[in-house]
């Protein structure tokens, strides 16, 4: 244990700590939101190696579709951009909301609209970080525009 009497040494060894937390949660932060940046790049450009590089190979996505509530793989989901043009820009627009990170784990809520902002969804995530960068492990969506 550190012993000191000296409390210009505390409180400067205080505030290192305090800094290097802080720097932690920032840098999370920003490799958090290049995991979403990805996400959002390969589903707005139709990218789907980027799109799927994103997600956790177990990740469970609970989306409302055509069928319902329903359970899809990445793959699945992936496959939805299939069709399109590789690197063309399909007209949705996302924005990161917010972010919060618990030492490994985070949340993201996301603004994804459609060409011409016809439909919105709001996308919530929980991610992980792994040896290799922050990983989505799941989502939901709700269409909150007043579309169904």
């Amino acid at each position: 244990m550190f012993k000191t009497n000296n409390y210009e040494e505390l409180y400067f060894l205080f505030c290192l700590f305090l800094g290097v937390q802080i720097s932690n949660a920032q840098s999370d932060t920003l490799l958090i939101e290049k995991t979403l940046q990805n996400y959002m790049d390969g589903s707005s450009y139709n990218k789907p190696e980027m799109l799927l590089s994103t997600f956790t190979k177990n990740a469970t996505l609970y989306l409302t579709g055509r069928d319902g509530f329903k359970l899809y793989s990445p793959e699945e989901y992936v496959g939805f951009f299939k069709n399109a043009k590789i690197g063309k820009f399909n007209g949705r627009v996302a924005t990161i909301l917010a972010t919060e990170v618990v030492k490994d784990i985070a949340t993201a809520k996301v603004e994804i609209a459609g060409p011409d902002r016809k439909w919105i969804y709001i996308d919530l995530f929980l991610l992980k970080k792994f040896e290799n960068g922050w990983k989505i492990i799941s989502k939901t969506a709700t269409r909150v525009d007043d579309g169904k």
